[in-house]
């Protein structure tokens, strides 16, 4: 029977109720129906072949050892030891910068689709047409394709600098692809391309469906179902007014929201760590999207 201990103190059932201070780390091993403390000041030898309990594990030990308080750590800080109180905080708090994706102009996007020629269909772009343009395009700017441009500069420095340009153009051709190819990546990348978001707040009566008519055409790019009702004109029926309306009272959109706030869940230091990003990233997307239904209601 093994009763692994932590820094300052014991996780396990009860074997021992008090260590000493300057014990760091030890191992309580039972022989013989008496227990025998073995202890250390050395530092523990990380186990490769096992992930770290994380900070929520943490969070719950020092809890059970009544050195925290569940979801009230930080009130109770002045009656913690010192070093415990510090580990309180620690354990919850550190998940509220950490991973966060940086911003800036690393994040701008590269133009995929003027990329692989599709500039003119954008979102309209099938499966197969974005196939047979990586096809045309690649074998176009490929590094061999392009050993001309390297023969016709002068000096060495130049011949490197094309080169480069012609590598980095013809990565920009593979990312571009992997991007749109993937339903799930070329989703985020349309809910971030160019759109105008921009929603009329008046007009004059005459110009109702001139004002009124492409902005909703717009916004219909975003619904899950793409038999978008058109908003008609004076003479549309009364039936397929109030098609129109019904749909847009629960129009369902699949665009994505990314938040400059949002967590790049390859930083997580743990499964417990990436489930929190995970939630926190939801909550944001969530948020993003419930303004987004606001915005297109407000149209109504």
């Amino acid at each position: 029977h093994l009763l692994l201990l932590v820094p300052n103190g014991v996780i396990g059932d009860g074997y021992t109720n008090h260590v000493p201070q300057q014990d760091i780390y030890g191992m309580l091993k039972i022989v013989d129906g008496e227990p025998i403390y073995v202890s250390s000041n050395c530092l523990p030898i990380k186990a490769f072949k096992f992930e770290p309990a994380g900070h929520a594990f943490h969070s719950a030990a020092l809890r059970l050892l009544g050195w925290c308080e569940e979801e009230h750590a930080d009130s109770d800080d002045q009656n913690l030891p010192s070093e415990m109180g510090q580990a309180c905080v620690q354990s919850s708090d550190s998940y509220s910068t950490k991973g966060k994706r940086k911003s800036g102009s690393e994040g701008k996007l590269q133009d995929h689709y003027a990329l692989l020629g599709l500039g003119h269909l954008r979102y309209l772009a099938t499966e197969e047409q974005i196939r047979k343009s990586y096809c045309e395009t690649s074998l176009k700017h490929h590094r061999d394709k392009q050993a001309a441009l390297l023969l016709a500069e002068e000096t060495e420095a130049a011949k490197q600098a094309k080169k480069d340009e012609i590598e980095s153009h013809f990565k920009a051709i593979q990312e571009a692809y992997e991007v749109l190819i993937d339903p799930v990546r070329r989703r985020i990348y349309d809910s971030t391309d160019e759109f105008d978001d921009e929603i009329p707040t008046d007009c004059a009566p005459q110009d109702f469906f001139k004002v009124f008519g492409p902005a909703f055409t717009r916004n219909g790019r975003w619904s899950v179902s793409q038999t978008v009702p058109s908003l008609g004109d004076e003479s549309t029926p009364r039936k397929e007014v109030d098609s129109f309306y019904n749909f847009w009272y629960s129009f369902k959109s699949w665009r994505e929201f990314p938040h400059a706030d949002e967590f790049d869940l390859e930083q997580a230091e743990s499964r417990d760590h990436k489930r929190w990003m995970e939630r926190q990233n939801a909550k944001l997307s969530e948020k993003a999207r419930k303004e987004g239904s606001i915005r297109v209601r407000a149209q109504l």
